[in-house]
């Protein structure tokens, strides 16, 4: 699953892009998105986030709304990271885990959407995919790899 950070503050302009916290409105549909995975039976073995502040606190609303007591691993290359590096990042998983959630940043995970399923979608802020891979373990994974969106949720189009 690929899930977009939620939307965050443009407001002080002295934070550097990597320090830039959620609006009310992100914290409200992070928590949406976590409610959702519940809701769906689609909690993850694993998550992994970006480092951004955006990302951390997308990924503490989601686990904090879903409950979820798995283990959550932050990268800082999963920063702004695009298509090649978030399949890296993918692919060093462990093969027990057999659903990962991978918290980060656009335009990576479009492209990686894109790439992944040849799905041209547009990813808002805390937009969720689901993806269905044709790979036995998470290492057999490359960006030339055809799965299948199962499904796209975006927060505007929950209610």
């Amino acid at each position: 699953m690929l899930l977009r950070h939620a939307k965050s503050s443009h407001q002080d302009q002295r934070l550097a892009d990597h320090d830039r916290p959620l609006t009310k409105r992100g914290q409200r549909d992070a928590s949406r998105m976590g409610a959702l995975l519940v809701d769906n039976d689609m909690l993850p073995d694993l998550m992994i986030s970006s480092t951004a502040l955006r990302t951390r606190e997308t990924t503490e609303r989601v686990t904090a709304a879903a409950g979820f007591r798995g283990p959550v691993h932050f990268s800082e290359e999963l920063y702004l990271a695009g298509p090649k590096e978030l399949v890296r990042a993918i692919a060093a998983q462990p093969a027990t885990r057999s659903t990962v959630l991978v918290v980060g940043h656009n335009p990576g995970l479009e492209e990686l959407l894109l790439a992944l399923t040849q799905c041209d979608e547009s990813l808002p802020t805390a937009s969720l995919t689901r993806i269905s891979l044709p790979i036995r373990q998470w290492r057999d994974l490359k960006t030339s790899t055809t799965g299948k969106l199962v499904h796209l949720w975006r927060p505007k189009e929950l209610d």
